[in-house]
Order: structure tokens, then C-alpha cells, then sequence
């Protein structure tokens, strides 16, 4: 059982990643924006955030920042990191085993079908200690656009007077298709778009399309 200093460094830190992956929410589609802090005897070796544009991932900018001290750290990650990628690529799972973490703590979990518990099933396998949950509720603003995605296959939409965190304007006339143009933008990635009150924003609502 974790002591009470252990919980306390634990909320700390994984409040520290909660806050990288914020400031990157509108700027990382069509990926997620994530969070990942390093940390060794109690101090902060590195700390990365998802880039613009989705590459690269949190995890694969921050563990060669940190290097040797990477070994034997602990991994706070706002999402399970992944267990494959679609590119084929090195998995985020991969770089934390290779690099020597000794636990990672986990936000939210990814429902994706490139994590979907396989990057927490990988660590484990691999030896590492994994506990996921942390700071759940504080992390699901991060993801909730990404999730609908996930759902429906389109993004989410939400009203906004100037769409701070959003990855774009959903631009449309209220007597279009909307279903099947927020579709077209799932499909293109994007996972949070807004729209200003007015006939459109209402109209999305009558058609159970906007989030309140």
C-alpha cells in the first residue's frame, strides 16, 4: 500500500502531466492530446507533451530526454500508452520498457484499437508496475472529444465563444447533412469542433448532435 507521501507525490505529478496535455488540447489532432512526466527520487527528470500535429507522442519525446535517468523512474501518463501504432512505428509501451521505467501511472485508459488495455497488458508483462485511474476525472475533459470519436466516428461538438482547445470551426449551413459532414471530419481525425450560438447551434441540438 502507498504512503500517504507516495499518494501525495502521485496527485502532484500526475496533475503536472494533466497540465502539459492541456496546454497542447486543439493543436495534436488527429491524436489525443497527452501528457508524460518522469520522475526519479521524487524529482521531475522530464516532461513532454503530445507535439502539434500528433508526432511525436508524449512518451517517445520524454524518455530519451531523460536519458539514464530514466531507469528505474516512474511514468505519470495522462493516457495508457500505446501497445502498437498505426504507422508501425515504436509503440509508446515500447520506448518505457526499453528505457528501464519501473511504473507507470495511468490517467485514462485508451479505447482505442491500438491501446484498448494492450499498452497496460504489454508493461505489465514486461515486469512493470502499472496502476491506472489516477486523476480520472480531472483527465476526461482531455479526452472526451477523442472518445466520441471512438463511439460515434464523429467529433464532438460543443458551443464556444472563441474555440479555445477545440481542433476546428464546424462550418456548415444549419439545412445541410450534418450527421454525414461531422462523419467526413471523424473520418479526417478531428475530435473536438464548435460552433458559435445561433441557428446552427440549434439545430444540432434539435438533432442530438451537440454536446451540452
Amino acid at each position: 500500500m502507498a504512503s500517504p507521501k507516495q499518494e501525495s507525490d502521485d496527485i502532484r505529478f500526475m496533475g503536472r502531466a494533466i497540465a502539459l496535455a492541456r496546454g497542447r488540447m486543439g493543436q495534436t489532432w488527429p491524436n489525443p492530446a497527452v501528457g508524460c512526466v518522469l520522475v526519479r527520487d521524487g524529482a521531475i527528470v522530464a516532461e513532454a507533451a503530445t507535439a502539434p500535429g500528433g508526432r511525436p507522442h508524449a512518451e517517445e519525446q520524454a524518455v530519451p530526454a531523460a536519458g539514464e535517468q530514466a531507469r528505474g523512474a516512474t511514468a505519470y501518463v495522462t493516457m495508457e500508452p500505446c501497445g502498437a501504432r498505426s504507422s508501425g512505428r515504436t509503440s509508446c509501451s515500447h520506448f518505457l520498457i526499453e528505457a528501464g521505467v519501473a511504473r507507470v501511472v495511468v490517467a485514462a485508459v485508451d479505447p482505442s484499437p491500438f491501446a484498448s488495455g494492450r499498452g497496460v497488458e504489454r508493461l505489465r508483462k514486461a515486469g512493470l508496475e502499472v496502476e491506472t485511474g489516477l486523476l480520472a476525472q480531472e483527465a476526461a475533459v482531455l479526452y472526451e472529444g477523442y472518445l466520441h470519436r471512438v463511439e460515434t466516428g464523429r467529433p464532438m461538438v460543443r458551443i464556444s465563444d472563441d474555440g479555445d482547445g477545440f481542433d476546428a470551426r464546424f462550418a456548415a449551413s444549419p439545412k445541410a447533412d450534418l450527421a454525414t459532414e461531422l462523419k467526413r471530419l471523424g473520418e479526417a481525425g478531428y475530435t473536438r469542433v464548435w460552433v458559435g450560438p445561433g441557428e446552427l447551434a440549434d439545430t444540432l441540438r434539435e438533432q442530438g448532435l451537440l454536446t451540452l
